[in-house]
């Protein structure tokens, strides 16, 4: 095959400067001139289409030209390319069209992440936004990511992000090596795992539990100069340990949050409610409830703690209180023990109250999808009295048919009455009905982390107390699950991580462990019995369909 080549500087017309080998005839040369000639004019009538279609929509794309390929030309322009075959006019057209259309050698725009605001600014006194409490980042715009409200620098938050790293490194490394020794039949404690326990439990012991005058002076001074605009002192309020813990579980979620600012999912400064007034508490919120635009943009909201309306101001929630005849929540009274009851309230009957619950409710649960559609729902709600009204304790749905028997499908204790038994009443109370209805009952997931630990410490109670009170020699799981309304799954889930469970010659043997039982035995005496679910007090039966 006959092989050619092009001198460097071609002139327009190229069989000029065109060094063919001595094997090609005239009328080769004359031939290959045809052709090529033939494409170009092709080419050149497709360019000046392509021209003329740029020039229509410059005003509307921003975008860089395209070339016939569609590949973005490059500073040098690649339509207005030097070619033997292509005549000097036809190159000085296309140039001059292009200059016409303003988009010849466009200069590039430098992007951000449409996240990215330059006017944003750290809130805290005298903070220039430089660092972050993760020590990931540069720069920061809010007063969780602010190293100076946490009394941190930023290259202080940068050595605890690298020693985080490499204390997660090690444990990996560690959970690797217990994986290949260790089978899921035998699921004692490592030497490792116990040494470590022994580790903490004596840096717990070390703690001075009284503080000293000087610290506590430190820490009046520090609360007078800086106020709220500074986190507190937290030394010494607790052992080391559970300090550096809170802080790695801090930098942990600010870092998720991060991650979902910069993907656009959440915004800083954007329509997210900071704070609620709660009958006599000002409620701090955790998550977005989707309130319409006009009150979510506030960042602050009143609310009736009996009929649940939400408003804008102080002035209209005082006039509010004066005309509302509320004092309980609506639907039929079905438990009342001392100061607390439990209503039960339909959703297709209580539509706007059973909504506005699920909204509250979305401020502090992050799995929670239901706020509209309420109707096939019915809903539990707690309260305890006073002199003033039935105030909202907690609450949880449940479907009025559920496929899967399912007896919880959302539950709420408000932050107020955190840790102080009242989940667990909820959860007994749903275990309550599961039995009345004479069904097995589980919640349905996902459960929320609060939830999670509420769920597996309530099951925990229930196996120990069976096992306290059971005096035979064989048990089984379906016996267990009859008489707590427990399902089976959550029951073998809890005794597996209580360690109680243990294969052995083909066959799977229940443990009890007597000094999990003592340790229930003496948490349940120093508790009471104030925070309990007394079945007799229950008046209810089963719905029948609705």
């Amino acid at each position: 095959m006959p092989r050619w080549k092009r001198n460097a500087g071609s002139s327009s017309e190229g069989t000029e400067d065109s060094d063919f080998s001595a094997e090609h005839t005239d009328s080769s040369e004359s031939d290959a001139h045809a052709v090529r000639n033939t494409r170009l004019t092709r080419s050149s009538l497709r360019l000046s289409r392509n021209s003329q279609d740029i020039k229509e929509s410059a005003d509307h794309d921003e975008s860089p030209p395209r070339t016939p390929t569609g590949n973005a030309p490059s500073s040098e322009s690649d339509i207005d390319m030097s070619s033997p075959n292509v005549s000097h006019d036809e190159s000085l057209a296309k140039e001059l069209s292009l200059k016409e259309s303003g988009l010849a050698h466009r200069p590039k725009r430098r992007r951000f992440h449409e996240s990215y605001n330059f006017n944003m600014k750290c809130p805290t006194p005298g903070c220039n936004s430089l660092g972050h409490l993760t020590g990931k980042h540069e720069r920061h715009f809010s007063i969780s990511g602010c190293p100076l409200y946490h009394n941190l620098s930023a290259d202080e938050c940068k050595v605890k992000a690298s020693s985080r790293d490499k204390h997660v490194e090690e444990r990996t490394l560690s959970q690797r090596q217990d994986e290949n020794r260790h089978s899921a039949r035998q699921q004692a404690q490592t030497e490792r795992q116990l040494r470590y326990k022994e580790k903490v439990t004596e840096m717990r012991r070390k703690r001075n539990s009284v503080p000293l005058k000087e610290q506590k002076d430190k820490y009046t001074e520090h609360r007078q100069t800086h106020g709220s605009s500074r986190e507190p002192l937290l030394e010494n309020i607790t052992s080391d340990y559970d300090l550096e813990l809170f802080r790695k579980a801090q930098a942990r979620a600010l870092d998720d949050l991060e991650k979902l600012r910069l993907q656009g999912q959440v915004t800083e400064g954007g329509n997210m409610i900071k704070t609620i007034v709660f009958g006599r508490y000002e409620l701090d919120t955790w998550y977005h409830s989707p309130y319409p635009e006009e009150y979510a943009r506030l960042g602050r909201l009143y609310m009736c703690e009996f009929c649940l309306k939400y408003m804008k101001s102080q002035t209209i929630l005082r006039r509010h209180m004066a005309k509302c005849v509320w004092k309980h929540p609506p639907g039929d009274e079905i438990y009342r023990k001392g100061a607390i009851s439990v209503f039960e309230v339909d959703g297709k009957k209580n539509k706007i109250y059973c909504q506005n619950l699920c909204l509250l409710a979305k401020l502090f649960l992050d799995h929670k999808t239901l706020y509209y559609d309420v109707e096939p729902f019915l809903f539990y709600v707690m309260t305890e009295a006073d002199n003033t009204g039935c105030h909202l304790v907690g609450y949880f749905s449940k479907e009025k048919n559920s496929f899967l028997n399912y007896n919880v499908s959302c539950i709420l204790t408000m932050p107020q009455y955190m840790r102080q038994g009242y989940g667990k009443m909820l959860i007994d109370f749903s275990y309550l009905l599961s039995k009345v209805e004479e069904k097995v009952g589980s919640p349905e997931r996902p459960l929320s982390d609060l939830g999670l630990i509420s769920y597996r410490s309530y099951w925990k109670e229930v196996l120990l107390r069976y096992l306290h009170n059971f005096q035979g020699k064989e048990i089984s799981i379906k016996e267990i699950s009859q008489e707590t309304a427990v399902n089976p799954v959550d029951i073998v889930s809890t005794l597996q991580s209580l360690q109680m469970l243990k294969y052995w010659k083909g066959k799977h043997l229940i443990l009890k462990r007597q000094d999990l039982i003592d340790d229930w035995k003496t948490k349940e005496a120093k508790r009471g019995s104030n925070k309990t679910i007394d079945s007799t007090a229950l008046k209810w039966s089963p719905p029948k369909g609705t």
